[in-house]
């Protein structure tokens, strides 16, 4: 059996770089049509007759929320102009760096449009304090599912057994 010591994959940096390409746009396919959904969503709520009735304080929240839309899709979709204008520059390596980036960005501005989007919502439904405490409850609940629970993972990963480690042996695990 042939141990690989921590380097795991046998790939050139090229190679890799194709694969966490590919990997990085099956993500960015999830957001954005979920950003593109939500944005087109608050676009046409200005054109709703109810939008008039909206006391200041709600209005902010709908434009910060579309300013916070906006911004949450140009990031999400930034790594592919990225990846655009510079293919065929040998630089597939700086840009899967630079759109992992831009795709994080983009993770935190959708976790603001949508933390936004929902306090809109449940102030105009409820009309009372409880719409701040489910919309506090939800943000902590995205905060475990897109962050927590991935940083948690890794820690978690880090303090197993590590590869080649002898303790093991004899119990049939590879």
């Amino acid at each position: 059996m042939t141990e690989t010591h921590g380097r795991g994959r046998e790939e050139t940096q090229e190679e890799r770089a194709d694969r966490q390409w590919s990997e990085l746009l099956q993500e960015l396919r999830v957001a954005q049509t979920g950003v593109q959904i939500l944005f087109g969503f608050m676009l046409a709520v200005v054109f709703q007759e109810r939008f008039a009735d909206l006391v200041d304080v709600d209005r902010t929240i709908y434009v910060v929320t579309v300013m916070l839309g906006a911004a949450t899709a140009a990031t999400l979709i930034g790594p592919v102009s990225y990846h655009r204008l510079l293919t065929g520059r040998r630089m597939k390596p700086q840009t899967v760096i630079w759109a992992s980036r831009m795709t994080v960005l983009g993770l935190v501005l959708l976790f603001c449009t949508m933390c936004s989007t929902l306090l809109l919502i449940l102030r105009v439904a409820l009309h009372n304090q409880l719409a701040l405490w489910l919309v506090g409850g939800m943000a902590v609940w995205f905060l475990l599912c897109w962050f927590g629970f991935p940083l948690w993972a890794v820690a978690r990963g880090r303090s197993g057994p590590r590869v080649g480690d002898t303790s093991d042996r004899g119990s049939g695990q590879a």
